[in-house]
């Protein structure tokens, strides 16, 4: 899907949420949110378009089902589906196998406009964004043409496999292996937590192909009926419902060659790299959460009553809210620098992704813990989103890499 594509989908409406128009602005107009928060200051005509597509979707699509899906554990590929067709399947990806062809920044406003919906849906779509890319950035034209079209439209999904059991930051330890016989990789060994495992259907696994260390890892691409693969248990986690999340194990699995991306023992390159983008996706994610926790806090403390006045006219509370404010349009700020920096990569790149990453993660969960606080005990009980956002997000401080490895990148940056 082209970018014209996408502009025209946001001037005109999509045919999903063409009778359903609740844009952000219509919400901001209606509420009377301050313009110090706008999320759409500072961009583009086109941008502000598909940002609006985006919040209409979240709107109407997710949100009215967030605390299902949270509660029954449900993973609501249909309305993947349906953002697919919208752009959001693959939206870096280039245009000549289906995907948007957006930017990094354009990625990041359309992930957190979604994640006012829900952020546990929004992050999954945001790792299957990242695994289409990878394929499209260093496969070969065959596999861009085979795996990239289904994956930007979603009739397939994907998952990422880095994570081990014994190797978690220590990510360069790894022990999954690939010894090549002929024309395959026999692949053994288990990955864990890996999103949407069990469920999706295209697996972008590091393995080790060589010796120890991040020169000897490669990176395959390895389909759901491969016979060797299976998945363990599925995991029961505090937040992050509507994705399953299982090991992933492989016992004498059986890959083509022709499944690997990029030459022997750039796996763990290629991974970084997706990371970098990742660690944007998941800060734009938690921005998302934090902006509709302000939002459902400001609301609260306008009709809450206590002593005889709205909890508004607290001046505590309006303190709190001006901070919590402030910490948002501050990550934002800082999380599209990053994804500029990305997208033009400039020598910063690296270490400003970590900055966004930890730097976002942690200020957002503290802005939606902080607004729970503000609902007292009502925020605590699961008829009130509030909660949900602070569960969904909490996880953001520990994935795509923890935020201590991320302090250790910023400081190498820093110190050599």
């Amino acid at each position: 899907m082209a970018v014209g594509h996408l502009a025209r989908i946001a001037r005109f409406g999509s045919s999903i949420c063409r009778n359903h128009r609740l844009t952000f602005v219509g919400i901001a107009e209606r509420r009377g949110i301050a313009s110090c928060i706008d999320p759409s200051h500072g961009l583009t005509d086109e941008q502000k378009e598909f940002q609006k597509v985006a919040f209409d979707f979240a709107a109407n699509e997710m949100a009215p089902y967030m605390a299902e899906w949270d509660q029954k554990e449900m993973f609501p590929v249909e309305t993947m589906r349906k953002a697919a067709q919208l752009g959001f399947g693959g939206i870096y990806v280039q245009p000549d196998v289906g995907g948007s062809g957006l930017s990094r920044l354009d990625t990041s406003v359309i992930f957190e406009a979604l994640s006012t919906g829900c952020v546990s849906t929004t992050a999954y779509i945001s790792i299957h964004n990242m695994c289409a890319w990878m394929i499209d950035t260093f496969g070969n034209s065959e596999q861009r043409q085979r795996f990239c079209p289904d994956l930007c439209s979603m009739e397939r999904f994907a998952s990422y496999c880095l994570t081990e059991p014994g190797s978690g930051s220590d990510a360069a330890s790894l022990l999954t292996t690939a010894q090549r016989k002929g024309d395959h990789y026999i692949l053994n060994g288990s990955k864990a937590f890996i999103s949407g495992g069990g469920d999706t259907d295209v697996y972008v696994v590091m393995c080790r192909t060589g010796d120890k260390g991040p020169k000897g890892i490669s990176c395959v691409v390895v389909e759901k009926e491969t016979p060797g693969l299976s998945f363990g248990k599925k995991e029961k986690k505090v937040g992050w419902n509507s994705q399953p999340t299982r090991a992933v194990i492989f016992e004498d699995c059986a890959v083509p060659v022709t499944n690997r991306l990029g030459e022997e023992g750039q796996g763990f390159s290629i991974a970084m790299r997706g990371l970098n983008g990742g660690r944007i996706n998941i800060a734009s994610c938690s921005l998302g959460a934090a902006h509709a926790s302000i939002e459902l806090a400001r609301d609260h403390l306008l009709v809450r009553k206590q002593f005889g006045e709205t909890l508004s006219n607290n001046q505590f509370l309006q303190f709190k809210l001006a901070e919590m404010a402030t910490k948002l349009v501050a990550s934002r700020l800082l999380v599209r620098e990053a994804a500029t920096a990305l997208q033009e990569n400039r020598p910063d790149a690296v270490a400003l992704c970590s900055m966004a990453k930890l730097f976002a993660t942690d200020e957002c969960f503290n802005i939606c813990n902080q607004a729970l606080q503000m609902h007292g005990g009502y925020g605590y009980l699961k008829d009130y989103a509030v909660q949900q956002f602070v569960r969904d997000i909490r996880v953001h401080q520990i994935l795509e890499g923890t935020n201590e490895v991320m302090r250790m990148i910023i400081s190498r940056s820093l110190l050599t």
